[in-house]
């Protein structure tokens, strides 16, 4: 009999639906069976590959506490990591929460998740998310900050219990995670002065230089302090930083790094102290750590390391990704590097053709050969970015990225620049068609900046670059019907498509775009910008040929069976996690046994993991930390100096400098591109006028001086105190070379004038038998009136450098124009004597003597 109240008032049975098909049955578990329920579904199916990933994660690993997911870029992750957490919660595990690198990507993942019928909150205090009814879809720093709302060790609130933790864009969430463990003490803050004057003497010892930069407010001044001096002073340390800890600066750090404070390096910069541990003390954060189920979603991760060392995840498990069985899910690609195929490229001609593909591409007689395109340009500064200013519609920074995507994705809008923006932005179909990459973030972070000096060679360092590169080019493809031509501009990343090393560390589908991409430019290779144009119309204007080729070409590519966990990564996450519980002996031996299985192949990271080994040392066993230390220095000559410093080393000339150029050449090129290549980026590294490109300076007039035959070395990085760089010129004759590329002053300053003065001193101290050439790179040959100029020396200005580019330029071009022609001593010499680089005429051909005002 119908109960009355399920009558209407016509007389008709109303039908209560809430008790229609539940009956006993369970709430549905496999992702691909809640896809299938939903009453009105996006897409009739799931993507082929997206099935495959969910069918994999629930027959064979949801079970298993970390699971890395890996599908290329505009595979559908989202929907994927959604289904994954609605699984759970029909599972019954405990609450689900799904973290995006910032709420522009919040809000895109709630509005992919109502399209899928899950249910989501972005209030952590929801009950709904409370009771396990819907997602919470947050932001990495809303779980992990000392304040988080989810529970921290020591606060005394009971953590909040999780089931599962979808990490969106893995790779993202790496740099945030690590700079959410990093305390900042500004300049001009109390505890700053107090303490740089607490380790003053600390400083000036370690880096003479480091300290003077300090003192004159050089923005590119870099001291660290050495960890004996840290640990030693850890209780001052303490009290001058702990009555702060409740300031705006330091409340969302303060409680996750106060208990392992004598575990972490401390970097000081003009701008601030900067206070890091070595990996992150992710245990601090409870609910992550004991979420029963994390699942991390990433397209570019070809080195898995961060998420072990980051997230202390399981590396065993990590080193299992759960993938489609085919990669062939990535939408078409063209990638051209034009100074590649043609070294002689202007950058400027190129942008101009962006300019041309954005208003239309036609040929000469006007007729339109590609419809007008959406151009999308990113760019890591705002330096950059105004290269790009004369051709561009809009240009964009983070705060404006979600009105920006919306009106490309509505429809076209020309020449658009993205500033520093390589992940989390999402440019299907017609909303990016060409896709330029001009240059890569640069590490801006202290301690990054000291480990890009210390592995500048090392291939950790190497594929960080790599997955910021295969990062931005995954901005302009969503989908696998998707398609993008993609150009690299300038040498760094025309390099990063050519050689070998690099190419090793793109993922497999990437990597088959680039082989396809090669053949094309093998053919056009030499020729000028209108067989560019040419390439890019095969595939903006969809020619068969090409989309067939293209297809073929990824038919076949089948993800990593592996992921890449490198052993060293494991050991410093194992190492940090013993020393953090008082085991210091046990982390110096875990980091140790890292070093033995290194062997001899990289020594700059050898150097490096030898210098972490004698920290840990330190805390019981100060006299061992020392000997380990300069054992280390013998790998790697930029990591700390021991107590006793360590006398320089005299540098010694190379007995014939054709010999040693060939030699160096055929060491670090195996053709004439690459050779062209490498030289051009040493140029690009030197920037005028912009005071952090300093490094990157000193670094390439290092790796300059080698490239021509002269022994080069950077005392003041290796032994903190001499010149920015040494050349021996020959037996008799060394260059002391400051430079002062950043500066923008119209006369050179005392201080300056003062330092080459000292550095001149230093070589004379040191090695008194040669002749020191004082040489300073500066805007200016003219001395100013309070500066006493250095006797002798000799200016090399911004019109001079450009001059010893060409020269260089043209060096190498003639070295690359037969093969193998770099390694023949014969060659190099007769091409050193005509372009004048021999260390008797160098330095008086391409620089002059200074002025007086």
């Amino acid at each position: 009999m119908t109960p009355p109240e399920q009558v209407r008032e016509d007389g008709a049975v109303a039908l209560d639906w809430d008790r229609i098909g539940t009956g006993d049955s369970e709430a549905l578990l496999r992702p691909r069976d809640i896809y299938a329920g939903l009453a009105e579904r996006p897409w009739p199916y799931l993507r082929h590959e997206q099935g495959e990933v969910l069918d994999q994660w629930f027959d064979h690993r949801r079970h298993d506490r970390d699971v890395v997911i890996k599908q290329n870029t505009g595979g559908g992750k989202t929907a994927v990591g959604l289904l994954i957490a609605q699984s759970t919660l029909n599972e019954g595990i405990g609450k689900a929460v799904y973290l995006t690198p910032d709420n522009y990507l919040v809000k895109q993942v709630r509005e992919e998740a109502a399209r899928l019928g899950v249910a989501t909150t972005d209030d952590p205090y929801d009950p709904a998310f409370l009771t396990a009814q819907a997602v919470l879809v947050t932001n990495y720093q809303k779980l992990i900050n000392g304040k988080s709302t989810f529970g921290v060790v020591g606060d005394g609130r009971e953590p909040i219990d999780l089931g599962v933790v979808v990490v969106d864009d893995a790779h993202a969430a790496l740099a945030r995670t690590e700079d959410q463990f990093r305390l900042r003490v500004p300049v001009g803050h109390e505890a700053y002065d107090r303490l740089l004057e607490l380790f003053a003497q600390d400083l000036r010892h370690q880096s003479a230089n480091a300290w003077a930069g300090l003192e004159d407010k050089d923005p590119t001044a870099l001291a660290p302090i050495p960890f004996w001096a840290w640990a030693d002073k850890r209780e001052e340390v303490l009290k001058i930083l702990r009555p702060h800890r409740d300031e705006l600066a330091f409340k969302f750090v303060w409680p996750l790094l106060a208990e392992v404070l004598h575990l972490c390096a401390a970097t000081a910069t003009t701008s601030a102290i900067e206070i890091r541990p070595s990996c992150p003390p992710i245990d601090r954060i409870p609910s992550f750590v004991r979420a029963r189920r994390r699942v991390y979603l990433t397209a570019t991760l070809a080195d898995d390391s961060a998420l072990v060392t980051d997230f202390g995840a399981d590396p065993a498990l990590v080193a299992k990704p759960v993938t489609p069985g085919s990669a062939a899910d990535l939408g078409e690609r063209m990638i051209l590097a034009p100074v590649a195929l043609n070294p002689d490229l202007d950058e400027k001609a190129v942008r101009v053709l962006a300019r041309q593909f954005a208003d239309g591409d036609q040929d000469g007689d006007d007729v339109v050969e590609t419809e007008p395109v959406n151009v999308v340009v990113l760019v890591p500064s705002d330096r950059a970015a105004a290269a790009w200013a004369p051709y561009a519609d809009r240009t964009w920074r983070v705060g404006d990225l979600e009105a920006g995507v919306k009106e490309l994705q509505a429809g076209h809008v020309g020449l658009v620049v993205l500033v520093n923006k390589y992940d989390g932005v999402n440019l299907p179909a017609g909303a990016c068609r060409l896709l330029i990459l001009d240059g890569v973030p640069r590490p801006l972070d202290a301690v990054e900046r000291r480990e890009a000096v210390a592995l500048a060679d090392s291939t950790v360092r190497l594929a960080r670059e790599v997955q910021r590169i295969e990062q931005g080019m995954g901005r302009g493809v969503r989908d696998g019907e998707d398609y993008c031509a993609v150009l690299l501009l300038g040498a760094k990343l025309a390099t990063a498509i050519h050689e070998a090393r690099h190419l090793a560390l793109f993922s497999p589908a990437t990597q088959a775009q680039l082989k396809l991409s090669r053949d094309i430019a093998g053919q056009i290779k030499g020729e000028g910008l209108d067989a560019v144009r040419q390439a890019l119309r095969a595939c903006l204007g969809r020619v068969p040929q090409w989309r067939e080729r293209s297809r073929r070409a990824l038919a076949e590519v089948r993800y990593a069976e592996h992921g890449t966990v490198r052993g060293e990564a494991v050991a410093l996450r194992e190492a940090f996690d013993l020393a953090a519980t008082g085991r210091t002996p046990a982390a110096a031996e875990r980091v140790q046994k890292a070093v033995n299985n290194l062997g001899d192949g990289d020594t700059a990271l050898r150097g490096w993991l030898r210098e972490q080994k004698a920290a840990y040392l330190h805390l019981t066993d100060p006299v061992a930390a020392q000997q380990a230390l300069a054992g280390a220095l013998n790998d790697n000559a930029f990591v700390l100096r021991p107590v006793n410093g360590g006398a320089p080393v005299q540098l010694k000339a190379a007995a014939v400098q054709s010999r040693a150029a060939a030699e160096f050449l055929a060491a670090q090129y195996r053709d004439g591109t690459g050779l062209r290549l490498g030289v051009q980026e040493l140029f690009e590294d030197v920037v005028w006028g912009e005071e952090e490109r300093s490094d990157d300076a000193e670094r390439a007039w290092q790796q300059l001086g080698l490239h021509i035959g002269f022994a080069s070395t950077r005392p003041e990085k290796q032994y903190g105190t001499g010149p920015d760089n040494l050349w021996a010129l020959s037996a008799a004759r060394q260059a002391v070379v400051e430079l002062k590329t950043g500066c923008t002053t119209d006369t050179i300053a005392k201080k300056d004038m003062d330092q080459l003065g000292g550095s001149v001193r230093w070589l004379n101290d040191h090695n008194p038998e040669v002749e020191a050439v004082a040489v300073m790179l500066h805007p200016s040959q003219v001395s100013d009136a309070r500066a006493t100029a250095v006797p002798g020396m000799r200016v090399v200005t911004p019109a001079l450098f450009e001059k010893l580019k060409e020269t260089v330029t043209s060096y190498a071009a003639a070295l690359a124009s037969s093969p193998d022609r770099w390694a023949d001593e014969q060659a190099v010499r007769d091409q050193l004597t005509h372009h004048k680089l021999t260390g008797d005429r160098l330095f008086t051909t391409y620089s002059e003597p200074v002025r007086t005002s």
